[in-house]
């Protein structure tokens, strides 16, 4: 049975969207990266109140455009996370990255120390689990989706070659280092783990993120991918699977030819990237297959013109869209997208998407 009781009109029309239910329209967002407001600053919320069917409940003054309480990985300099890579900062505001690998050398995987996943987020101490339900019975009561995930991005896939580097682990999946798997399965125990406090805190939707493609094709072959990537995505998802939890699963990258793969493993909702996967790839390998939330081109949008935006988001949504649903359009502002092209975007998915008012809920 869908889950609809009990939850408000804007949940129902998600839950719609991601089960081929003929939602009453198509789910839409803007993220405004934290580099972006620290550029425009009081001109972009200008532009957020401007357009309270995409940003309901915004209010003036809400954005500390310093952001004190920021992510390590958006602050400048070097961090070391609980596994023990360091990442590098070169820009307050965007994103870090790995540095230096713990793992670089075998030698040092003896004495290396994986972090412990009731105790240990990314970055220090996780907090209290019985805060999580707390968090979830609060927002069940506004009729909204109980949202879990605690891992991040860049869980499994990406944790090897932060661990490893690059270079070695491609070296790893070709020669078939038995260390390799034993590397895996820690990361999955730490993993599953998570994933299965989340389920028992009351969890109704899980979201997750790691890049796995590359501008043109995967890192690897799908057939190592299966091998190694696989299993456990499948002893993370499969819980979920198994009680009809939905999965969100964002990927940068080219992933078509694993599309069938992420499906089989619990993956409901994917968050794919136009530019990387192409819209007829993607109408061909995902449309009426799996409910996507497909990212609008962040490549092209420094560089548009309004009529060139207006094009890319109509078309896009003229070709994936159905009347069953499956489709959700998402719009990532970096500081490289002017104010006019936040606007335009803003304008354009509000009239192809239709969202309601922002008092419906």
């Amino acid at each position: 049975m869908i889950p609809y009781s009990g939850k408000n009109r804007r949940t129902v029309n998600y839950l719609k969207t991601i089960y081929f239910d003929e939602p009453e329209w198509t789910p839409c967002s803007v993220s405004l990266m934290m580099a972006t407001w620290m550029k425009y600053r009081d001109e972009l919320e200008g532009i957020v109140l401007a357009h309270p069917k995409l940003f309901p409940g915004f209010k003036k003054g809400s954005v500390d455009y310093e952001f004190p309480n920021a992510s390590p990985l958006y602050q400048s300099g070097y961090h070391t996370d609980s596994w023990g890579c360091v990442w590098r900062n070169i820009r307050r505001g965007l994103d870090s990255i790995v540095e230096v690998h713990p793992l670089e050398d075998w030698a040092a995987f003896d004495s290396w120390k994986a972090p412990d996943p009731l105790k240990d987020d990314e970055f220090g101490p996780r907090g209290d689990w019985s805060h999580v339900k707390v968090a979830f019975d609060a927002g069940k009561a506004r009729g909204e989706l109980a949202t879990g995930g605690g891992l991040p991005h860049g869980f499994l896939y990406m944790r090897l070659y932060y661990l490893r580097g690059f270079e070695n682990l491609m070296t790893d999946m070709a020669t078939g280092d038995p260390r390799l798997r034993k590397l895996i399965a820690i990361i999955e125990r730490y993993n599953v783990t998570v994933v299965r406090k989340y389920l028992e805190a009351g969890a109704e939707f899980m979201s997750f993120g790691e890049d796995l493609g590359m501008q043109k094709s995967l890192p690897i072959s799908p057939a190592m991918w299966r091998k190694y990537i696989k299993p456990t995505y499948e002893a993370m998802f499969g819980p979920c699977r198994d009680r009809d939890i939905p999965v969100y699963l964002h990927s940068d990258g080219h992933i078509l030819e694993i599309i069938p793969d992420l499906i089989e493993t619990g993956v409901r909702v994917i968050n794919p990237q136009i530019r990387a996967n192409g819209l007829v790839g993607i109408k061909e390998a995902i449309k009426g297959k799996m409910a996507m939330n497909l990212d609008l081109d962040r490549q092209l949008f420094p560089f548009a013109s309004p009529g060139e935006i207006e094009d890319h988001i109509g078309e896009a949504h003229e070709t994936l869209s159905m009347r069953e649903g499956g489709l959700m359009l998402h719009a990532e502002c970096e500081p490289d997208v002017s104010l006019e092209n936040i606007e335009v975007i803003c304008r354009v998915l509000e009239k192809v998407c239709n969202p309601p008012d922002p008092d419906v809920r």
